[in-house]
């Protein structure tokens, strides 16, 4: 693809380059055992499976880690139309706990994208596919683009 104009590539190769070239930079979401999925433009779904350490003094998973799975999806679904984009407004409603050994996956849509702004709602659910939280996210562009 190196040798393809942004203007040849699709919106689908745009919004996977876009994840790709963002995922080798994501420290954080790496780091935390974060899987990247399906990307396309205003979507993405990613994974993380629970380990002991994310646990809380309940025995559940502190919902920081929840929180910062949501939020990197979200990072995955407002970044992909080459379009530096952060972070504006975020908010988290846990409906059940998740436990050590749980695989959570992350699935964002986009709902509204007006100029430099998008609203996108992520649905975390377990391995059961139980409703684990909802997250809201607001997005802004910025200056710059990632390819």
């Amino acid at each position: 693809m190196n040798n393809i104009k942004l203007s040849d590539m699709s919106d689908q190769e745009i919004a996977e380059k876009c994840a790709e070239t963002m995922w080798s930079k994501d420290n954080a979401s790496q780091k935390l055992g974060m899987a990247l999925g399906d990307v396309s433009p205003g979507c993405a779904a990613m994974a993380m499976t629970i380990t002991d350490d994310m646990t809380n003094g309940h025995k559940t998973c502190h919902g920081g880690y929840i929180f910062t799975l949501a939020d990197s999806c979200f990072a995955f679904a407002c970044n992909n139309r080459n379009q530096n984009t952060v972070a504006q407004h975020c908010s988290i409603s846990y409906v059940a706990p998740a436990f050590a050994g749980d695989q959570l996956t992350a699935i964002a849509k986009e709902q509204a994208h007006y100029g430099r702004s998008g609203i996108y709602d992520i649905r975390i659910t377990n391995q059961k596919d139980d409703l684990i939280a909802e997250f809201r996210g607001h997005s802004r562009t910025i200056k710059g683009t990632h390819i």
